[in-house]
């Protein structure tokens, strides 16, 4: 055999070599892993009693992760010292729990570690991993099960924690605050529903929280909040649904500071509307001042006059059960100029207002020097209302469909506090025609009255609402095309409004009913029956 012929069959059989070689080595395309970790062993065994370790170990068939731990795992009851548990950030065999904390006596004590520990490779998780074990000689194995709603709104938040504090000689209700609760679990991202498990015989208070900060205890301007009305007897065959809400705020003022000349800002939580302002400090004969409120914070403004020599003012800040002195300190600031506005701009509803306001409060307004006429020239009379605290005046006149208003305000209409005058002021609004707007027509069924009707967006924003005290069809006229939600308030102390709860006062928010959504069109009416039933 001649040395071509040798190299050419030594270079085919190099070449079959190689691809088998690459073959062997080529992903084949296979079934995706679906199938979760398992685990192997745990240590010590999980269900254990008479627990004094400090270190438990969970070992897997494969590399496991762990994510978002800090929301999904939840220690019951709670550890005043975090564990440490590993690995975090990394993959491994083997999850460790590592206890800094001194564990009670005789207690059930349970690791839910929710969908947090997954495979390695494809994410898929171990689903509701629960590593139990207890201090005494036995597991508690008792259970408290229930359901999440929240009270305004037609679906709950996630993640919201479900508590129980045992009532015992040291329970007050003010514990809330203070400490965490006995037991507690938490409904995860997907599930509306709760299962407290491992918990002993017992009366309890049941409640739900939405935990701003994780720390397993109420702040009243971050959280969420729900509690069953009374106190529960475990064991007892019965679901319980718990109905979250946002409290209103205490009021609470902010230190005023000086904000312009002769202008003093006063921030505050909760409720204004009881809030008095009183000067303090030794003032001229001619003193005068206006209270209003900043348009988009919760602010109020203090607006005084005249000008005075001093370094500072002394105010006194009253509202129910508060009262307090503040020293504002006193420095150069640029005074405020009279800055007005009118609302809406361009198009308005025909049962909607015209409202013109300014930055600094009104004092006198002269109708005789506004006038309003339609397309046609033709004059159109009007009526104002003077809304003080928002400093605004609405500017209430019929309107046609498919019509257009020229307004026109004459210099010196409005004098403000500080005799600022505007200057001539001009706007022109339109109305649309009938046939771009739908309508809805409610039939009530078993109704009990008054009842507040809102047309909501999907997240709950109020596009429209009528308050019902009795029986009658209800129509919504002009409405903007749109898929809308119904949202019916039952409104129990008929203030026309919807009131929350309050956990101290033992008020359940009142009870609120949601309807299947409708789509309003152009030019078309939707009726509608709402029937009630009693929960």
């Amino acid at each position: 055999m001649n040395k071509t012929l040798s190299s050419f069959i030594l270079m085919i059989f190099l070449g079959l070599v190689f691809v088998n070689c690459a073959n062997r080595g080529t992903p084949d395309g296979g079934p995706k892993d679906e199938m979760p970790p398992k685990i192997l062993n745990e240590l010590p065994e999980n269900y254990n009693t008479n627990f004094k370790g400090k270190v438990i170990k969970i070992y897997f068939d494969e590399y496991v992760k762990i994510k978002d731990i800090q929301k999904q795992l939840i220690i019951s009851p709670p550890m005043t010292t975090q564990p440490e548990i590993t690995p975090l950030g990394g993959a491994s065999k083997q999850i460790i729990i590592k206890i800094f904390d001194t564990l009670q006596p005789n207690t059930t004590y349970a690791f839910n570690f929710g969908n947090s520990i997954t495979d390695n490779n494809e994410g898929n998780p171990y689903p509701f991993y629960r590593y139990v074990f207890s201090t005494g000689s036995y597991i508690d194995s008792l259970s408290v099960k229930g359901n999440i709603l929240d009270a305004l709104k037609r679906k709950p938040e996630t993640f919201v924690n479900v508590a129980l504090y045992e009532v015992d000689s040291t329970f007050t209700d003010s514990i809330i605050y203070k400490k965490a609760p006995k037991y507690i679990t938490n409904t995860l991202d997907s599930v509306t529903t709760f299962s407290i498990e491992n918990i002993k015989a017992g009366t309890y208070m049941l409640m739900a929280l939405k935990d701003g900060n994780g720390d397993n205890k109420f702040q009243q301007k971050t959280d969420q909040i729900a509690f069953h009305k009374s106190f529960i007897t475990v064991p007892a065959d019965t679901t319980y649904t718990l109905k979250l809400f946002q409290e209103t705020l205490d009021f609470k003022p902010n230190r005023p500071q000086i904000a312009a000349t002769q202008k003093i800002a006063i921030g505050f939580e909760g409720d204004y509307k009881k809030m008095k302002v009183n000067m303090k400090s030794e003032i001229p004969a001619d003193f005068d001042y206006r209270i209003t409120k900043d348009e988009k914070t919760d602010t109020l403004y203090y607006w005084y006059k005249p000008k005075f020599e001093a370094d500072s003012l002394l105010l006194n800040i009253t509202h129910t059960n508060f009262d307090k002195d503040y020293t504002v300190k006193l420095r150069k600031q640029k005074k405020d100029s009279l800055i007005i506005k009118g609302n809406p701009s361009g198009t308005i509803g025909t049962g909607q207002p015209f409202k013109i306001t300014a930055n600094i409060p009104f004092v006198h307004f002269e109708a005789s020097k506004v006038n309003l006429i339609d397309k046609d020239s033709v004059k159109v009379d009007f009526t104002t209302e003077f809304d003080s605290i928002n400093n605004t005046y609405a500017f209430n006149f019929k309107k046609t469909d498919e019509n257009s208003y020229k307004m026109f305000v004459l210099p010196e209409a409005f004098t403000d506090f500080f005799d600022s005058k505007n200057d001539t002021l001009r706007y022109n609004l339109t109305t649309r025609k009938a046939s771009d707007f739908g309508f809805v027509r409610f039939t009530l069924v078993n109704a009990n009255y008054p009842l507040i009707i809102q047309l909501t967006t999907e997240k709950g924003e109020v596009k429209a609402e009528k308050y019902i005290t009795k029986p009658e069809i209800v129509d919504f006229l002009n409405l903007q095309p749109s898929t809308y939600f119904i949202r019916v308030i039952h409104d129990a102390n008929s203030n026309g409004i919807y009131d929350t709860g309050s956990y101290l006062k033992k008020i359940q928010p009142e009870r609120v009913s949601h309807f299947k959504e409708i789509e309003v069109r152009a030019d078309w009416g939707y009726p509608e029956t709402l029937e009630f039933t009693s929960d």
